[in-house]
């Protein structure tokens, strides 16, 4: 289980202490320092609401026309994924609010 953490984000944190706070384990990728992992860039790629629309402009936004497209820019330019993510047993969830990371636990 991966959680795409940024300690700058208030709904970053909140999604973290939620987990911690029901004991689970949970590798936590700082994406700004790493980048995202090879193998979750496809499974993110088909997820809806993952770029960051307002970070990365309308001109952006209009280009993202396939998940080939959403990988290729999440892979270049990581500050443009929206966090907190969840990824468990080939399942994501954006964590808008942090509360929808509970859905990969049950």
């Amino acid at each position: 289980m991966r959680l795409y953490h940024n300690p700058r984000c208030s709904k970053s944190r909140q999604a973290l202490a939620l987990l911690n706070e029901r004991g689970v384990d949970v590798d936590v990728v700082r994406y700004l320092e790493v980048g995202i992992h090879t193998d979750d860039l496809d499974l993110l790629g088909e997820l809806e609401g993952i770029v960051r629309s307002k970070d990365a402009g309308k001109e952006i936004m209009a280009g993202l026309q396939t998940s080939a497209d959403i990988k290729t820019l999440l892979e270049a330019q990581p500050n443009l994924l929206e966090r907190p993510v969840l990824v468990h047993n080939g399942r994501a969830v954006v964590g808008r609010p942090p509360e929808n990371i509970l859905e990969l636990l049950g």
